[in-house]
């Protein structure tokens, strides 16, 4: 399991979710990171999910 941060921002800079979770593959990170986000409704919203070495399984501006 490799753990994955996922960060949203307001259109100002201020971030507004900034949370931790573990899973087994890229795929499953971006699908999950995508239904957090559906959840809290930010899927409009500038955000990214980065692995622990900092590359980018998810991004929107």
């Amino acid at each position: 399991m490799g753990k994955y941060t996922l960060t949203v921002f307001s259109a100002s800079g201020e971030t507004l979710l900034d949370e931790s979770f573990e899973a087994a593959t890229e795929k499953e990170a971006k699908e999950t990171g995508e239904k957090r986000l559906a959840e809290l409704n930010y899927l409009d919203s500038t955000h990214r999910c980065t692995n622990a070495s900092g590359k980018l399984v998810l991004f929107h501006r």
